[in-house]
């Protein structure tokens, strides 16, 4: 047996501690490394699930069999209004959900679209935008990843079944298509030849016949060159280009001038980027840059990529199809950047385009500048202009106005009501009482012995709603300081109330209720002091809120105690004479009609009718919530009625459905007088009864 000296163990055990250090290092790297990959695949898997799987290299497989169920057929006469779902669209902005991408294949293994780089781009940038949401129980419009940008490219029954197959297809309802080049050769159809039932579609290419106005979205007909495009300052050498290769006969024969350049295909390999003319080649899209106008005009497909090649080169289009829908044609004024002409016309074009004033020239051209680059520079703000545009139909209530979408300079007005009132009223006029009565003798001359003391009241109306009793002789009505008048209605309806009675001459109206006897002076006072700093709003005591309920899928009336209100309810409230006559003359779908028929609502029709022209929520004044009357007997108020509460949920989803939009607004306010509540003397307060909870 060999012995080891001590300085040999001492080298041995050195050598050890050294191996075992070394093998430790190595396992922590290698941990250290395990630890990064799954650390990056839970990055991985995030962006995956923010991405919804949008990926070149696609995620599952799915095969189509050909029996499988298809989509119905397009329905030509959709509108917002019938194959529209707005009840799915909460919230205060569009959502939109795109299914996760997938293999289609029909029975014999065939691809049934080809995905392209285009789409792939359209989908990335609405999974990259505010308005894309992960989970489809929250969205309004659903995108399949299915691409039919190109009719050429799909299998036109095998996209329909993989349409049926989506789990939230539904017929189609709120599903979003994008088609650019639709139909094949020699038809070419001016709609995508597929089943697409209620879905709506972003087409280029639409004609008058085929486009759902309102419903429909018209797209430009994107060009892949259209990026590489670079401003050019130079000189415009001609009049009018014109570089269309398919034009239809008729209009192939421009007149020979030296400012006009009449462009066609080379007879080599540089197809997309050369022209040719008498064997001269011109570099393509960039000679666009050298002239005034761009001739945009009928050919076989309706809509063509030369017009958004021309409005990135700064070109004027003249565009001749007659019925041709415009890109964005909805929200854009395209009158003020290009020239239409009609194509009975071809004939004096050249007339026609040299009458054009050089100032006229100087502003189509910025304004198609400011175009394109606002709207139409890259397939990222094509998309997001289309879902502003479609924000906007959704909710009305927010939407651009036609100046904003046209304006370069547009500036945002300052704050003020849709009346054009002055900021705050004039505190002098004071305010008119209308009480609305039927029977109650007792409760009214109460009433109207409270409210005659209000400082700023100058008259009462009493509007007597029973035809079939005379209100009481003049002499037994309360004597008081204001005046005072009895109007007789010819027939018992709700919405007397908000006749623009003659007698009104103050602009500020109280409507209240004959029960409604608890109001102090100092809160009617109150409540008109804050009138007249919101003057375009309803002001008054009883609030209530609109819920939606997912349970029944349909909007609720609630008169349940809660931080937040929508309604302000007119058995006691102010509002200006301008109201009353946009509800008797200017209330939209028969609201007024159907209130009157079934005794309920009016006030409800009323706050609806201000939130959709303001944009804005009611004020409920002094924090008092209960407004019972006393001496009343259940059975004499219409809200006892065990279907009232009902009718006024089916109320408030009627007539969402008839503006098509919720337009109440939900707040959290409350406006109390200064001091009320704090320990200050009496007399240094203006507004000391004010009523508690």
């Amino acid at each position: 047996m060999k012995t080891l000296t001590k300085q040999q163990l001492r080298n041995e055990r050195l050598l050890n501690i050294l191996t075992y250090t070394f093998i430790v290092i190595v396992i922590c790297v290698a941990l250290s490394e395990i630890l990064d990959i799954f650390g990056s695949s839970k990055v991985l898997e995030e962006n995956y699930n923010r991405k919804i799987s949008l990926d070149l290299g696609r995620l599952s497989k799915h095969n189509i069999p050909d029996d499988s169920p298809t989509a119905r057929p397009r329905n030509g006469n959709c509108s917002y209004w019938d194959c529209f779902n707005v009840y799915k669209c909460g919230g205060q902005k569009l959502s939109v959900y795109v299914y996760p991408l997938k293999d289609y294949y029909d029975s014999e293994g065939k691809p049934i679209f080809t995905l392209t780089k285009e789409y792939y781009e359209i989908l990335e940038a609405i999974v990259d935008s505010p308005y894309y949401t992960p989970n489809p129980n929250n969205a309004c419009i659903f995108v399949p990843s299915i691409d039919t940008l190109s009719q050429e490219l799909i299998n036109s029954k095998g996209v329909g079944q993989a349409f049926a197959s989506l789990n939230f297809w539904e017929n189609g309802e709120n599903h979003l298509i994008f088609n650019l080049l639709s139909g094949q050769s020699p038809e070419f159809n001016r709609v995508l030849e597929v089943n697409t039932d209620k879905a709506l579609i972003a087409g280029g290419g639409f004609d008058s016949w085929t486009y759902r106005e309102g419903f429909d979205i018209s797209l430009p007909i994107w060009s892949p060159l259209v990026p590489e495009i670079t401003p050019s300052p130079q000189k415009d050498k001609y009049l009018l280009i014109s570089s269309q290769m398919n034009l239809l006969s008729k209009h192939r024969n421009l007149p020979k001038s030296n400012n006009i350049l009449v462009l066609k295909s080379c007879d080599d390999e540089h197809y997309d980027v050369k022209r040719c003319v008498s064997g001269t080649k011109y570099s393509y899209p960039s000679i666009m840059s050298q002239g005034t106008f761009c001739l945009i005009a009928r050919s076989d497909r309706l809509g063509q990529p030369d017009f958004i090649e021309a409005l990135a080169h700064n070109c004027i289009p003249v565009v001749m199809a007659n019925n041709y829908v415009l890109p964005f044609e909805d929200v854009i004024d395209w009158n003020l950047a290009l020239i239409r002409i009609h194509e009975n016309n071809f004939n004096s074009l050249q007339k026609i385009l040299e009458s054009v004033s050089a100032q006229k020239i100087k502003e189509l051209k910025a304004q198609g500048d400011w175009l394109f680059n606002k709207y139409f520079k890259d397939l990222k703000t094509i998309t997001m202009t289309m879902f502003d545009i479609l924000n906007d139909r959704v909710f009305p209530h927010q939407a651009k106005s036609l100046k904003e979408w046209n304006t370069r300079t547009f500036v945002t007005p300052s704050a003020q009501n849709p009346l054009f009132l002055p900021m705050i009223a004039p505190k002098s006029q004071g305010f008119t009482a209308v009480i609305l009565t039927y029977d109650r003798i007792e409760s009214l001359f109460t009433l109207i012995q409270k409210v005659s003391v209000v400082p700023s009241l100058q008259k009462i109306l009493v509007i007597w709603n029973n035809q079939k009793k005379s209100p009481p002789h003049p002499s037994m009505f309360p004597k008081v300081s204001k005046p005072l008048k009895v109007i007789q209605t010819k027939a018992n309806k709700l919405s007397n109330r908000f006749f623009p009675y003659d007698e009104i001459e103050t602009e500020a109206i109280l409507t209240i209720d004959d029960d409604i006897v608890m109001l102090t002076a100092d809160e009617l006072d109150f409540g008109y002091e804050v009138w007249r700093e919101f003057p375009d709003r309803i002001v008054g005591f009883p609030s209530r809120i609109h819920i939606w309920d997912n349970t029944t899928q349909r909007w609720k009336y609630e008169s349940e105690w809660t931080n937040q209100i929508s309604m302000v309810l007119t058995g006691a409230a102010f509002h200006h004479k301008f109201w009353s006559y946009m509800y008797t003359n200017s209330m939209p779908g028969g609201i007024k009609e159907w209130v009157d028929e079934h005794m309920n609502c009016e006030d409800i029709a009323m706050n609806f009718l201000v939130a959709n022209v303001t944009n804005k929520p009611p004020i409920k004044v002094a924090p008092r919530k209960k407004f019972k009357c006393p001496e009343c007997t259940n059975t004499e108020m219409l809200s006892a009625d065990l279907n009232h509460m009902m009718e006024r949920s089916a109320c408030i989803d009627r007539f969402s459905k008839i503006y098509g939009t919720m337009p109440l607004k939900t707040i959290e306010f409350r406006a109390d007088p200064v001091l009320y509540k704090d320990n200050f003397p009496e007399k240094l307060k203006r507004f000391n009864e004010i009523g508690s909870l």
